[in-house]
C-alpha cells in the first residue's frame, strides 16, 4: 500500500491509499473553493446521559446529484469533483458537511473505489484488503487527536437506509467522547468480569454462539453469527477469533483472511430476498474500543474489549422495511419480525456456489 496525502482548494485533507507503489498523486484541486465553515457543536443529554451533535449547516449537503455530477467520482476534464485526479484506488477525505468538526470530533469520507456502478461486494480481495488497511490507517492517525475518543468507521448502503450519494463509500466518524452503545458494552464487561471472577463476556458469547445453531459461517480466524437477540430482520456480528480491541491489533492471518470472509457476507445480503429483487440496503459497522480513559467500567480495560463489525439490513422481507416506529424510537425496545435463528438459515441457504 502506498499513502500519499493532499490538500483540497478549501484546505481538508485528502489521502489516496493505492495498491500500486509507483503511483503518482500530484493533481491539484482546481476548484474555487473558500474554506469550509462548520457550526457542529456537540450538547449533552442530562436526562438520558448521551450526547447529540448539532450540525445546521449540513442541511445544505449535496442531495441525490445525477451520476455525472457525482461528487465521488474522479475529475474528468472540466468535471471537477473533491477527488482531483482521473483515477483512483481508495481515497479518504474530510467531509465537507461533517456531523462533527474541530473540538467536537472529525468527518471523513471512504471512496472504496472510483466506479461509480459498483458496490463494496464488487471488489476484488485485493481492493478489500486496501480499504481494511485504509480504515486500519485512520482509526490510527485519528486516535491521536486530542479531541477524539473513540473511532468508528462504517458504511451505509441504499437509498432506504438514507444514502444521499449513490457512490461506493463509508464513513468514518471521529467522536470526542464514548458513544452510548460502547458505554453499555463496557457496562456489561464489567459486570459481567465482577460476577464471574474475570471472565470476558464477549468471549462467553462468541463460545456460546460457537454452541448454537445461529452460525452463519466460520473460517480459521473469523466467526459470523447471527446474534441471539438480533434488534434487526436480517443482522450479523463478525469477529475474529483472536479477541483484540481494535482494527490496529489484528494480525496478519485475519487481516489476509478478512476480504474473502466479509465479501462473501455482503454477497449473500444482495441474494436473501430472492433473484430480481433490488440491492439489499444495509449499515456496516465497526466496534473498537474507545481510545479514552475507562476509569467509570470499574475492571474493566481496552484489551477487554472485541472488535467486531455488525451488518444488517433494515429491510424485513420483500418489499418492506423494518421502521423504527413507537416502541423503537420512543422507548429503545426493538420488535424483530424474523427469529434470530431462520435469518441464519436464510443466509446459510444463499451461501456462494
Amino acid at each position: 500500500m502506498k499513502k500519499t496525502s493532499t490538500r483540497l482548494a478549501d484546505g481538508r485533507e485528502l489521502i489516496y491509499y493505492d495498491l500500486r507503489d509507483d503511483s503518482v498523486r500530484d493533481a491539484v484541486d482546481r476548484r474555487p473553493l473558500e474554506r469550509t465553515v462548520t457550526t457542529s457543536a456537540v450538547r449533552h443529554d442530562v436526562l438520558l446521559g448521551d450526547s447529540v451533535a448539532i450540525a445546521s449547516h449540513r442541511q445544505g449537503r449535496t442531495y441525490h446529484p445525477p451520476a455525472d455530477q457525482c461528487p465521488l467520482c474522479p475529475t474528468e476534464g472540466d468535471r471537477l469533483s473533491e477527488i482531483p485526479d482521473s483515477s483512483y484506488d481508495v481515497v479518504v477525505f474530510e467531509n465537507r458537511f461533517p456531523s462533527l468538526a474541530g473540538d467536537s470530533g472529525r468527518c471523513e469520507v471512504v471512496c472504496f473505489t472510483s466506479d461509480h456502478n459498483a458496490s463494496f461486494k464488487d471488489l476484488t480481495e485485493e481492493q478489500a484488503r486496501l480499504v481494511l488497511e485504509a480504515w486500519t490507517d485512520r482509526t490510527a492517525e485519528l486516535s491521536h487527536l486530542p479531541s477524539v475518543e473513540q473511532v468508528f468507521c462504517f458504511e451505509n448502503r441504499g437509498a432506504e437506509i438514507g444514502v444521499t450519494l449513490g457512490h461506493p463509500h463509508g464513513q468514518i466518524y471521529a467522536y470526542p467522547f464514548t458513544t452510548p452503545r460502547t458505554a453499555l458494552m463496557l457496562r456489561s464487561l464489567a459486570t459481567h468480569k465482577e460476577a464471574t471472577g474475570g471472565e470476558n463476556l464477549f468471549d462467553s458469547v462468541l463460545e456460546s454462539e460457537l454452541a448454537g445453531e445461529r452460525i452463519v459461517l466460520q473460517t480459521e480466524h473469523w466467526v459470523a453469527f447471527v446474534p441471539y437477540a438480533a434488534h434487526w430482520p436480517y443482522e450479523v456480528h463478525l469477529y475474529p477469533r483472536r479477541r483484540v480491541p481494535d482494527l490496529l491489533a489484528l494480525d496478519e492471518d485475519a487481516r489476509t483472511e478478512f476480504p474473502q470472509v466479509y465479501l462473501e457476507l455482503l454477497r449473500r445480503f444482495d441474494r436473501i430476498f430472492g433473484e430480481g429483487e433490488p440491492p439489499t440496503p444495509y449499515i456496516a459497522a465497526w466496534h473498537q474500543a474507545p481510545f479514552g480513559a475507562l476509569e467509570e467500567f470499574d475492571g474493566v480495560v481496552r484489551e477487554d474489549f472485541a472488535l467486531h463489525l455488525e451488518l444488517f439490513t433494515i429491510r424485513r422481507t420483500s418489499g418492506k422495511l423494518k421502521f423504527l416506529a413507537g416502541s423503537e424510537s420512543g422507548m429503545n425496545v426493538f420488535i424483530n419480525d424474523v427469529p434470530p435463528e431462520r435469518a441464519a438459515e436464510r443466509l446459510r441457504e444463499v451461501a456462494s456456489s
